[in-house]
């Protein structure tokens, strides 16, 4: 057996949870905060079978695709200004961060 945790964007988070539904894979969904951009995330905790691992990878990749997205920064135009003007970054938001973990014992109560 396997723990795997995924952190995937918000906006992902309900087509994952439908697609976990759909192939009838367990899951815990909670909220959490990114450092990077200071936006929701999405951790899920799910426990599966060896031989599952892959499928449940699968759809994790399939569902959380990355992409573009411009963001607002601000930038000083020079040191002797006090106003900041802010300027259109592109980075690049979504895709999941997965860590598959073995799993010494698992009970259900």
């Amino acid at each position: 057996m396997k723990l795997i945790m995924a952190v995937i964007q918000d906006k992902d988070s309900n087509r994952l949870a439908n697609e976990f539904i759909d192939a009838n894979i367990r899951a815990t969904k909670l909220s959490s905060t990114g450092g990077f951009l200071k936006a929701g995330n999405s951790t899920f905790i799910i426990g599966v079978e060896d031989d599952r691992v892959q499928e449940t990878l699968e759809l994790i990749k399939k569902t959380c695709q990355s992409r573009s997205q411009y963001l607002s920064s601000t930038m000083s135009l020079d040191m002797s200004l006090d106003g900041q003007v802010p300027y259109p970054v592109e980075v690049e938001v979504g895709g999941a961060t997965v860590f598959v973990l073995p799993v010494e014992g698992f009970h259900r109560y």
